[in-house]
C-alpha cells in the first residue's frame, strides 16, 4: 500500500444545527457521552495507518483545538508528519473551502506522500479505510468516491451529495443534492482518494474561477473526463448536519447492534481524549436503564434511554427520558425531561417540565461561564 496523507475538511453545512454550533464546529460537538463527532473519522484514518492528517476549519475552533491537543490519543504527536490544525476563523467569510486549503498549500507540498484522502468529519461510522485504499489502487482510477445506499433519504442525509450510478455498468453518471424527494438514494460520504497532484490542480482551478465553487463541486465536475472508482460502504453511517440527525445518532448508540459495530470491532477502536474523572455515583433508590453515562455524574433520580456527559447531576425525583445531556448540567428535584438536548453548563430548575419529540427535540443552548 502506498503512503497517504489525509485532509479533514470541516467546511460543513451548519445551517440546520446552529443551536449546537454557536461556539464550536460540528466536529467538536459531544456525542455518545464521551466522544466528539470528529473522533470517528479521525480514528478511521489512524486505524488505516495514516500518520499525516491536516484539519482545515473555518469556524470557531477553540473547543476543537482543546480536544485534539497534540494528537496524542490518536498517536499523531510525532516529530515527522502528525496532526496539523489550520484555523481560518478570521478569514474572509466569502472564501470557499478550496481557497482556504490553498492558503496552506505549503503543508501539502512538504508532505512526502503522493496520494491524498480527503474527507469530512460529520459522517459517523467505523470504516476500514485501508480496504478503501486497496480498492482505489486495484482500480487504477483517477478518483475513488465512497458512498452508502440508504432507504431513508427523505428523512436523513439532508443536503448531502447523492450519486447517479448506472445500474448496469456501475459507472458514475452524475451527482446532485439530497432534497428528500424519495427514500432511496446513493449518498456520497464525502470521502475521496486521489493523487496529490490532482488535488493541487483542483485547488488552483477553483481559486482561478470568478464564482464561488466548493471543492466537492469541482470534483464532480470531472465526471466524464476523469475515471471514477466507486466504493460502497454497507455499515452503519449517520451524517450529523441537523439537530434531528444528531439526536437520532445518539439514540442509535443505545442499540446494541449499532454500538457493537461502532465501538467493539476489536481491530478498529474509536479513540478520544481521555478524561481522568471519578466514577459516576449511583445513589440508593435511583433508576437507570438503557443509557450511556459518562464519568463524574451523580444519579439520584430516574434516567431511561438517555445519554449523559461528564459531571451531570440528576437529583432526587427528577426524570430524564430519551434525552441527551451534555457536560456539567444540573437537573434539580422533580424536573421531567423527555426528548431534550441540553448543552453544557445549564441548570434545570425544580419541577420544570421540558418535552420535545424524536423528530423535533427541544434544544437548550449552552450557558457560557464568565471567569
Amino acid at each position: 500500500m502506498r503512503d497517504y496523507m489525509a485532509i479533514l475538511n470541516l467546511a460543513e453545512n451548519e445551517n440546520d444545527i446552529r443551536a449546537l454550533t454557536t461556539n464550536r464546529p460540528i466536529a467538536s460537538i459531544p456525542i455518545g457521552s464521551r466522544y466528539r463527532v470528529i473522533d470517528f473519522m479521525l480514528s478511521n484514518l489512524v486505524n488505516a495507518g495514516i500518520g499525516n492528517v491536516g484539519i482545515f476549519t473555518e469556524s470557531n475552533s477553540r473547543s476543537l483545538s482543546d480536544h485534539l491537543g497534540t494528537g496524542k490519543p490518536w498517536d499523531l504527536n510525532r516529530k515527522n508528519d502528525g496532526l496539523f490544525l489550520f484555523n481560518h476563523g478570521l478569514c474572509n467569510l466569502m472564501y470557499t473551502d478550496s481557497k482556504l486549503i490553498k492558503n496552506n498549500m505549503e503543508y501539502i507540498y512538504r508532505s512526502k506522500s503522493k496520494d491524498v484522502i480527503l474527507c469530512s468529519s460529520y459522517m459517523v461510522c467505523n470504516m476500514d479505510i485501508a480496504d478503501v485504499i486497496r480498492s482505489h489502487e486495484r482500480s487504477g482510477a483517477d478518483i475513488t468516491v465512497v458512498y452508502t445506499h440508504t432507504g431513508n433519504a427523505d428523512k436523513e442525509f439532508s443536503n448531502c451529495f447523492t450519486l447517479d450510478i448506472d445500474g448496469e455498468t456501475g459507472e458514475l453518471r452524475g451527482a446532485g443534492k439530497n432534497i428528500g424527494i424519495g427514500p432511496e438514494a446513493d449518498v456520497c460520504m464525502e470521502i475521496f482518494i486521489m493523487t496529490k497532484a490532482r488535488l493541487t490542480d483542483f485547488i488552483y482551478k477553483s481559486t482561478s474561477l470568478t464564482s464561488l465553487t466548493s471543492f466537492y463541486n469541482l470534483v464532480f465536475d470531472q465526471i466524464g473526463s476523469a475515471s471514477f472508482n466507486l466504493y460502497r460502504f454497507d455499515g452503519y453511517v449517520s451524517c450529523i448536519n441537523t439537530v434531528s440527525s444528531y439526536f437520532k445518532s445518539n439514540m442509535d448508540m443505545l442499540d446494541l447492534n449499532v454500538s457493537t459495530e461502532l465501538f467493539r470491532s476489536g481491530v478498529r477502536p474509536i479513540f478520544t481524549k481521555i478524561k481522568d474523572e471519578p466514577p459516576t455515583l449511583y445513589v440508593d433508590g435511583c433508576h437507570v436503564s438503557n443509557s450511556l453515562i459518562a464519568d463524574g455524574c451523580m444519579i439520584e433520580g430516574s434516567v431511561k434511554d438517555s445519554l449523559l456527559g461528564r459531571y451531570v447531576s440528576v437529583e432526587e425525583g427528577a426524570v430524564v427520558e430519551n434525552s441527551i445531556i451534555l457536560q456539567n448540567v444540573r437537573i434539580h428535584k422533580n424536573a421531567r425531561l423527555s426528548h431534550v438536548i441540553i448543552d453544557k453548563n445549564v441548570d434545570i430548575d425544580e419541577n420544570t417540565e421540558l418535552k420535545g419529540n424524536e423528530f423535533f427535540p427541544l434544544v437548550i443552548e449552552k450557558k457560557n461561564l464568565l471567569r
